[in-house]
C-alpha cells in the first residue's frame, strides 16, 4: 500500500507527518540510537500479540488500510519502533520479483510504513527505514516501493529514486498495465543489478494494489 510520510531528516528536508518508536534495553536484533529503538524480525518469529498491535496501529495510520494491505506486509523483516516499551511505529520489507530489461529481480519491497500519529517527528521512521534499507542493500537486488506525495520527498532525501518509466503487472491472464501508479513507485539502486528508470518495470501478481 501507499506509504504515510516518515519523519523530517537532519537538513533541510522537513515534513510535519512524520513517524515514530521506543527504547527497550540493547540485545540481539535490536538497533538504538538518540531516542528510538528499533526491533528487526520475521513475521515466523513475532507473537500474535505483536503482530497484532502492529496492525491496529496501521489500521490507525491509514484510512484506507485494508485486509490485503496488512497480507502484503507479511512474510518477511518487520522494523518495529518503540517508545517506553510501547509500540509506535511499523515498517517491513518482503521478497517480490520485477522484469525489467529482459530479467527477474529480487526486490525486496517496503510495506506498511507508519508511525502513530503523536510520535511523529521523532526520528523513528527514518530509523525504521535505515534498518530495512540495510538489509536490502544486503540481500536484494533493488529495494522499491508505492510512495505518497506528501512522503516522496523523504525517501527522496534517503536515496530512492522516482521510476520514471512505465509500470506494468504479470497478472495470470498476461502483462498489464498499472499506468495510474506511474507517477508514484521509488526505487533503492544497489551494485546488483544495473537499472534504466526511463524504461518498463513490471511487477509480479497479487490480490488488492499490485503496487
Amino acid at each position: 500500500m501507499t506509504d504515510t510520510a516518515p519523519e523530517p531528516l537532519p537538513g533541510p528536508v522537513t515534513d510535519p507527518t512524520s513517524l515514530t518508536g521506543h527504547s527497550p534495553a540493547p540485545e540481539e536484533g535490536l538497533t538504538t540510537g538518540r531516542t528510538p529503538a528499533v526491533r528487526i524480525a520475521h513475521t515466523a518469529d513475532l507473537d500474535a500479540a505483536t503482530l497484532g498491535a502492529a496492525r491496529a496501529l496501521l489500521h490507525d495510520v491509514f484510512d484506507d488500510m485494508t485486509e490485503e494491505d496488512w497480507d502484503h506486509a507479511l512474510g518477511g523483516l518487520h522494523a518495529l519502533a518503540y517508545e517506553d516499551d510501547e509500540l509506535i511505529g511499523h515498517a517491513s520489507v518482503i521478497q517480490r520479483r520485477l522484469l525489467h530489461g529482459g530479467r527477474s529481480l529480487r526486490c525486496g519491497y517496503v510495506e506498511g510504513v507508519g508511525v502513530r500519529a503523536d510520535r511523529r517527528g521523532r526520528g523513528h521512521g527514518a530509523a525504521m527505514m535505515a534498518a530495512l534499507e540495510r538489509v536490502i542493500r544486503a540481500a536484494y537486488d533493488l529495494g522499491a516501493l508505492g510512495a505518497s506525495d506528501e512522503a516522496a520527498t523523504f525517501y527522496a532525501a534517503r536515496g530512492w529514486q522516482q521510476w520514471r518509466g512505465r509500470s506494468w503487472t504479470l497478472t495470470p491472464s498476461g502483462v498489464r498495465r498499472t499506468a495510474d501508479e506511474d507517477d508514484c513507485l521509488y526505487v533503492l539502486p544497489t551494485p546488483a543489478a544495473a537499472l534504466d528508470l526511463d524504461s518498463d518495470l513490471t511487477c509480479d501478481w497479487r490480490d488488492g494494489d499490485v503496487w
